[in-house]
C-alpha cells in the first residue's frame, strides 16, 4: 500500500492551497470563501523521488450554521482512518482557536504521525506570533506559506523520512475512467455512494453540493475502474459565482479525460437543453456515452409503454447519434444501478474495440458493392479498401477513387453499417474517405 498524507484543519486555513502546491497544479478549487472544499479530494505528489498520495479535506468545524458541517466532519474522519501521515494545518493570522484544540485532541487518538503546520507565515515578522501554538503542548511545529511554498521543503523532508515504505503504486494507473455528469441535483453523488456502499461524497437536496470532481476506485463484481463524480453543469448564463464557474470547468475537464461518460438526467424533468449540451461535449470528445434516467421511482403514472416512450423522446432529441444505451434507475433505492455499471463497461469495451483489416474489408466491401455511393455527373465511385485507425476511439478510413463526391448521407450510411456489423453501441464513430 502506498503512503497517504491527509491535510486537515479548520476552514480557510490554506489546506487546498497546500494540496495544489504538493501536486504542482491547480487541482482543488481555491477561494477566499470558507468551506469551499467539502468532499475528500485525492492527488499524487512526490518529494525527492518518493511518491505518495495526498488527501485534501473539508474544513473541520463545530457549532456553525453550515448545513454541511456534520458531513464534512465525517469526511475528515474517513480521511484520517485512511491516511498513514497527517498534516494538521492552522493559521497564524487567526491564532490558536478552540476548534484547533478540538481537532488536535482528535488527532492525538489516531496514533499516526501528525505534523503540526502554521500557515501564512510569509516573512520573519510572523515567526514570533506563531509561538502561540506551543500552547497545544507540542514539541515542535512547522511554519510555512502554502501560497509561496516557503517552508514546505523542511516539512516534506520529515514526512518522507518517516514513511514506513518508499514504494508507491498508483491505484488508478491503466484503469478505465468513468465520469458521472449531469445538471445539478440529478443524483450523481447519490449514485456514487450507492455503487460504493459508503458515504463517499456528501449528498443533500441542495443543488451544487459537489464542487470538485472526485475520483474513487471501484472494485466490485469483477469490475475495476475509476469512478468520477462531478459538480452539476448549468447553463453558462446561469453561472454567476466564481466557485461554480471553476466547478463547471473541473466537470468539463473530467469529461475530456474520461473513457465513458454517464449522463444522468432527472426523470421528473426530462431531457433538457443542458443535457443536450453535455451530450454534445462527450460526443465531440469521442467518449463512450450511457444515459441514466434517475428518480424513475418518483414517476407515479407509469404505463406499459412509459419507458419505451420516454426513451424514444430522448433519442429523438439527441440527433443523429442515437445508438446510445438508455437505462432507467433509482440511485436512492439502488434500482438497476449494477446494470448501469455493466452498460458502462460494455460501452468501454466497444470504444477500444479493434477490427482486423482483413475482417473489415471482408464485411464492408460487399456492402459497398451492393449499395454503392450515388454516381455524380456520370462518374462512379468505387470503394476499394478500408482500415481502422490506431486511435483511442473508433475511426475508419475508406479509400476510393473520388472521395470528394461522397455525400454526408453516405457517410452516415457507412457508420450505420459499421454499427450493424460490428456493434459499437454507445460510442461515436468517425468515418473518413480518402484518395486511393
Amino acid at each position: 500500500m502506498s503512503n497517504i498524507v491527509a491535510i486537515v484543519g479548520r476552514p480557510n486555513v490554506g489546506k487546498s492551497t497546500l494540496f495544489n502546491r504538493l501536486l504542482e497544479r491547480r487541482e482543488a478549487i481555491i477561494d477566499s470563501t470558507a468551506g469551499v472544499t467539502r468532499d475528500r479530494h485525492y492527488g499524487k505528489s512526490d518529494w525527492n523521488g518518493v511518491e505518495f498520495t495526498v488527501i485534501d479535506t473539508g474544513g473541520y468545524d463545530v457549532g456553525t450554521e453550515d448545513i454541511f458541517e456534520a458531513e464534512i466532519r465525517k469526511q475528515v474522519q474517513l480521511a484520517l482512518d485512511e491516511a498513514t501521515s497527517i498534516i494538521f494545518m492552522m493559521n497564524v493570522e487567526e491564532g490558536l482557536t478552540d476548534t484547533d484544540y478540538e481537532i488536535y485532541e482528535l488527532l492525538r487518538k489516531t496514533k499516526k504521525p501528525v505534523y503540526v503546520v502554521v500557515n501564512k507565515v510569509d516573512s520573519a515578522r510572523e515567526e514570533l506570533p506563531a509561538t502561540e501554538f506551543y500552547q497545544l503542548g507540542i514539541e515542535r511545529y512547522y511554519t510555512l506559506s502554502s501560497a509561496t511554498g516557503s517552508g514546505t521543503g523542511e516539512l516534506l523532508d520529515d514526512i518522507v523520512k518517516d514513511f514506513p515504505t518508499k514504494d508507491y503504486k498508483d491505484p488508478y494507473e491503466g484503469l478505465p475512467k468513468i465520469t458521472i455528469a449531469g445538471r445539478p441535483n440529478v443524483g450523481k453523488s447519490t449514485l456514487t455512494n450507492a455503487l460504493l456502499d459508503v458515504e463517499r461524497n456528501i449528498v443533500t437536496e441542495m443543488a451544487g453540493t459537489t464542487r470538485d470532481s472526485i475520483q474513487t476506485l471501484y472494485k466490485k463484481f469483477g469490475y475495476e475502474f475509476v469512478l468520477i463524480d462531478t459538480a452539476g453543469i448549468r447553463k453558462k448564463a446561469k453561472v454567476s459565482e466564481d466557485l461554480e464557474f471553476y466547478s463547471v470547468v473541473r466537470s468539463i475537464r473530467s469529461i475530456e479525460y474520461s473513457d465513458v461518460v454517464i449522463i444522468m438526467i432527472d426523470a421528473t424533468q426530462g431531457w433538457e437543453s443542458q443535457d443536450m449540451n453535455i451530450f454534445g461535449l462527450a460526443q465531440r470528445n469521442r467518449k463512450g456515452i450511457v444515459i441514466l434516467v434517475n428518480k424513475w421511482d418518483l414517476i407515479k403514472d407509469k404505463g406499459t409503454h412509459s419507458i419505451r416512450d420516454f426513451e424514444k423522446a430522448v433519442k429523438e432529441r439527441i440527433g443523429q447519434f442515437r445508438d446510445v444505451p438508455v437505462l432507467f434507475i433509482s440511485a436512492l433505492t439502488k434500482q438497476r444501478i449494477l446494470k448501469a455499471v455493466e452498460l458502462a463497461m460494455e460501452v468501454y469495451e466497444n470504444r477500444k474495440k479493434k477490427i482486423k483489416t482483413s475482417k473489415l474489408n471482408e464485411v464492408m466491401l460487399p456492402v459497398f458493392e451492393q449499395t454503392p455511393p450515388p454516381a455524380i455527373k456520370g462518374k462512379y465511385i468505387k470503394i476499394k479498401y478500408c482500415v481502422q485507425l490506431p486511435t483511442p476511439s473508433p475511426q475508419f478510413v475508406f479509400f476510393c477513387n473520388l472521395p470528394q463526391y461522397i455525400k454526408e448521407t453516405y457517410k452516415r450510411f457507412t457508420e450505420n453499417q459499421l454499427r450493424k456489423q460490428f456493434g459499437f453501441t454507445g460510442v461515436p464513430i468517425e468515418v473518413y474517405f480518402r484518395q486511393k
